[in-house]
């Protein structure tokens, strides 16, 4: 996910399902059995995270933010297909009021429960149909709240706002199924004021003014999982150019100098990038970018998918192209391929992590065994990296001991098969989720090798793991 600036403890999920073999299945041709959704999505770290019941294909917004008031308003179509037989079914929504629902076009009655919007329609969903949600909503967004988190979603700005946060965001700003297993396309129309800029994630569509308001449209059309979606709002100066073939968008706050170190970061995505393909593989989205905010409250960079997010925080007196390689690192390590749970988190963090390792090594500023060497000193090896808990899944255990098992790894199998697993493991699971488990299957087919010991030590160990020799 993100690189933290200070350290920022995090709550997170991790997924579980159980079926029981014995139970009697319905006789075919039976009457369906409708029953409500499930209010989470039943991850362990956060199990009130996402909903069950139904499968999201795609949101598409069009909405509407007047940054003197703070009001956000407009609706929500949010195309889904069942997974069981439907009665009523949650979208995760917080501090915003739906006005109007919809499902496939006929009135549904909704009701807000905490941070749920509870939609029961005139009729019942059946198992594997497709249906069509419009939510009408409005109201004043703002943050959630974690004590081991912080605050995540819709903050307010003197002349916008932005909506960012890992693992709780999207809630804040549109009725979502937010787990990141539910991945689904996103467009978003954002109408604001003439003269505000609005950046958001994917491809970048005409602009339109009228009456003084302006529209921006941006469309990611490859599954994103929620939390790495965002909109940017305020004074920007926007450089859109293209790169290998698609656009490249680029934003800095004007209160930031033009030519400063932040921009200066940004402009090497295209460099860096490239890099990394050589790497991981063909760069897996349709659009490339970052935007940098200047707000003391992002002390850290997060990898909104296809243009990540950067606090001015990480150029504050030179340029950081080791935070650029990061989050870039996590277009194909956490978001081509996201979670499947949130226990997993190292497969995100310890692969970025490295990667900084490899582009350091890569300009000749230091080698990823020494990287390695450094951060295995006096290293502190109590919390497990495979399974660190809801309040340290942005701790050291994560990003530091999670790209020393991906260096050790590397030294266990060999180059040659560590380099065709970089490649293979985001190719074979693109634009899906992964677990821990697949990535261990996966690093045994490549190297042909049992590394069952190997990864129970290193990922589930609490004491020091065993430098590598070969």
């Amino acid at each position: 996910m993100r690189v933290v600036i200070a350290a920022v403890t995090v709550a997170v999920l991790a997924l579980s399902g159980c079926s029981d073999d014995k139970k009697e299945q319905p006789r075919a041709g039976a009457a369906p059995s409708f029953a409500p959704g499930s209010d989470g999505a039943g991850d362990p770290y956060f199990p009130t995270y996402g909903n069950g019941g139904y499968d999201v294909a795609g949101y598409d917004l069009k909405l509407k933010y007047d940054p003197a008031s703070g009001k956000l308003e407009g609706s929500a179509t949010i195309t889904a297909t069942a997974t069981q037989d439907l009665s009523r079914f949650d979208f995760d929504l917080a501090h915003l009021t739906a006005s109007k629902v919809t499902v496939d076009g006929q009135a549904a009655t909704s009701k807000a429960e905490k941070n749920e919007l509870v939609v029961t329609p005139a009729a019942g969903v059946a198992k594997g149909k497709a249906f069509t949600v419009v939510v009408e909503y409005g109201g004043e967004p703002k943050a959630l709240t974690n004590e081991a988190l912080g605050d995540g979603g819709w903050m307010r700005t003197k002349d916008g706002g932005f909506a960012l946060g890992q693992p709780e965001s999207a809630s804040t700003w549109f009725p979502v199924n937010d787990h990141p297993k539910d991945k689904a396309t996103f467009a978003l129309a954002m109408t604001v004021p003439e003269g505000v800029e609005a950046i958001s994630n994917g491809v970048p569509a005409e602009r339109a003014t009228a009456g003084g308001w302006t529209t921006w449209r941006w469309t990611e059309s490859k599954p994103m999982a929620s939390y790495l979606a965002t909109v940017v709002i305020g004074q920007y100066r926007i450089t859109s150019s293209t790169h290998a073939g698609k656009p490249m968008v680029i934003a800095i706050p004007e209160s930031l100098p033009a030519d400063g170190p932040a921009a200066r970061s940004l402009a090497r995505t295209g460099e860096i990038t490239d890099f990394l393909a050589t790497q991981f593989g063909p760069y897996p989205f349709d659009a490339y970018g970052g935007v940098v905010i200047d707000d003391a409250r992002v002390g850290y960079a997060l990898e909104t998918q296809s243009r990540p997010v950067y606090g001015s925080v990480f150029f504050r007196t030179q340029p950081n192209p080791v935070v650029v390689a990061h989050e870039l690192a996590h277009q194909w390590y956490g978001d081509s391929v996201a979670l499947e749970r949130w226990q997993d988190i190292w497969l995100n963090e310890g692969f970025a992590t490295y990667a900084e390792w490899l582009w350091q090594e890569h300009k000749g500023e230091q080698t990823a065994q020494q990287a390695f060497d450094r951060a295995y000193k006096g290293f502190d090896w109590h919390v497990p990296t495979g399974d660190p808990g809801a309040d340290r899944i942005f701790g050291d255990a994560v990003y530091q001991r999670g790209a020393m098992i991906v260096h050790a790894l590397r030294k266990t199998i060999g180059d040659d098969a560590f380099f065709a697993l970089l490649k293979k493991f985001p190719a074979d699971h693109r634009d899906g989720n992964a677990t821990t488990d697949d990535f261990i299957n996966a690093a045994e087919q490549v190297s042909g090798k049992d590394l069952a010991d190997f990864f129970q030590g290193w990922l589930f160990g609490t004491t020091p793991q065993p430098k590598p020799t070969s």
